[in-house]
């Protein structure tokens, strides 16, 4: 199945904790970071989900944020280093292609933003990702 969502990380499943309704799962990503997913407990139970599943982790680039350093005291867990490859400026919003240990990542974000935060090829940054906006998928076998 081919999908419009920029972002599909590929990883391992570390963990996961099941509640009535929703689930954590970890992720350890191939270029060794580790992102949570927040998912309803019956997708975790449909897909077959345990600690050891190979998936891909899935992000809208428009629900990836990006701040210029880690950030303490925000409830976002999610949270990426990596170097900014290229920006694509539109009319209102930019594309900003990030490098991560292991692949990229894509943010859409303003371009006000862009301008604020000083952004260019090779500018520091950490992606934000709040963990109810990762989806999961079972990696092709």
């Amino acid at each position: 199945m081919s999908l419009s969502i920029r972002n599909q990380i590929p990883g391992t499943v570390t963990a996961v904790t099941s509640g009535e309704a929703m689930t954590t799962v970890k992720v350890r990503l191939e270029g060794g970071q580790d992102i949570v997913a927040a998912i309803t407990t019956d997708a975790v139970k449909d897909l077959g989900i345990t600690t050891g599943t190979a998936v891909k982790a899935l992000v809208k680039a428009t629900e990836v944020a990006l701040a210029t350093a880690a950030v303490d005291g925000i409830s976002i867990r999610n949270q990426i280093p990596g170097t900014v490859a290229g920006i694509a400026s539109g009319g209102a919003m930019a594309s900003v292609k990030v490098d991560v240990n292991g692949g990229g990542l894509t943010a859409a974000i303003t371009n006000d933003a862009v301008e604020a935060l000083g952004l260019g090829a090779g500018s520091s940054v950490v992606a934000l990702i709040k963990a109810t906006e990762v989806s999961l998928a079972l990696a092709a076998v």
